[in-house]
């Protein structure tokens, strides 16, 4: 894995997801082209839904799930 994701940079708690993170992580994806998503333990449930209206609404690819950790990527243009 790519050392710059070595530390995280989106944390998404029991709040979830809103059009604010979503902008949140667009910017980052513009910036870096991975970003690093770890998801509180109490929304396992929901992780997978909300890394799909992630991928989705971001237009990137989820490259890696392990537990409660997310890597998503997207080329820059």
């Amino acid at each position: 894995m790519n050392r710059s994701l070595s530390a995280l940079t989106i944390n998404i708690g029991k709040a979830g997801i809103n059009d604010n993170v979503i902008e949140e992580i667009k910017r980052q994806l513009k910036a870096k082209e991975m970003v690093k998503l770890k998801f509180a333990k109490n929304i396992s449930s929901e992780k997978e839904n909300y890394i799909t209206q992630i991928v989705e609404k971001s237009n990137s690819k989820l490259i890696d799930l392990r537990g409660n950790v997310a890597v998503i990527f997207k080329k820059k243009r």
